[in-house]
């Protein structure tokens, strides 16, 4: 088990100790960034700065030095991601924070995506991911889809405000095995009950895996309307997807 002290980057020790509270999540953190090297703990550290330009260029640097880009996904920009979105779920940082880290994690994407896509990995799972009808929130699940995609998922984005059909036609598309839901008000809430009893009218619950998230929604509450599973945050999302799909955590 690692120590705050095996993490060699100072801004990101320091960022773990201010921030991350909950003693699970210090050490998942902990041990994630004390196995990853200097130069994927430096690019972690700008992504969780919002620097972009400092992203892209590190990520560029990495990759002509010949560390793989699997690499750099995992213990740079997964892995600084993974910080941030404990951090807006603690509110410790908003909404204009987040943007500018999600746009410094697609400034390395940016760099990886050819190589990734050149290499024939195959997706290791396809999910559709909306935020309910009624609800025009989105920055939540923006971070899961950016996680789950980093994770090697192949993600199919409703967007917002998503009527049930919409998720329903989605799965009938695409085939997708998993359905990704996320509310921000109590007021839509309602609505993913609504767009489960959907599947269940449409003969298709039995044929797909049901999540969903948003800072109103529990546990309690996802167990009454018959979801398959919650995640509290982005880094959960992952875990959860990989769970219901049978692969890996």
């Amino acid at each position: 088990m690692a120590e705050l002290s095996d993490i060699q980057n100072d801004f990101i020790r320091q960022e773990i100790e201010e921030f991350i509270l909950k003693p699970e999540e210090r050490q998942r953190l902990i041990d994630l960034f004390a196995s990853a090297s200097l130069r994927m703990q430096a690019i972690a550290a700008a992504l969780i700065d919002g620097d972009n330009e400092t992203v892209s260029n590190l990520t560029r640097q990495a990759l002509a030095e010949g560390v793989g880009a699997l690499e750099v996904m995992d213990y740079g920009l997964i892995a600084g991601m993974a910080l941030v979105g404990i951090k807006f779920r603690e509110n410790f940082i908003f909404v204009p924070e987040v943007l500018s880290c999600a746009r410094a994690m697609k400034a390395g994407m940016a760099h990886l995506e050819p190589i990734l896509s050149a290499s024939g990995i195959e997706p290791v799972g396809k999910v559709i991911m909306g935020t309910v009808k009624g609800d025009l929130h989105d920055i939540g699940k923006n971070l899961c889809i950016m996680l789950l995609r980093g994770a090697g998922f192949e993600v199919i984005d409703l967007g917002v405000d998503t009527p049930p059909d919409k998720f329903i036609d989605a799965v009938e598309q695409h085939g997708a095995p998993l359905v990704g839901m996320s509310a921000l008000l109590t007021t839509t809430m309602p609505n993913m009950g609504k767009t489960i009893e959907a599947f269940i009218d449409a003969d298709l619950r039995d044929s797909v895996k049901i999540m969903v998230g948003g800072a109103p929604v529990t546990q309690d509450f996802a167990d009454d309307m018959g979801a398959d599973g919650y995640g509290k945050d982005a880094v959960a999302c992952v875990a959860l997807a990989k769970r219901l799909l049978g692969l890996s955590a």
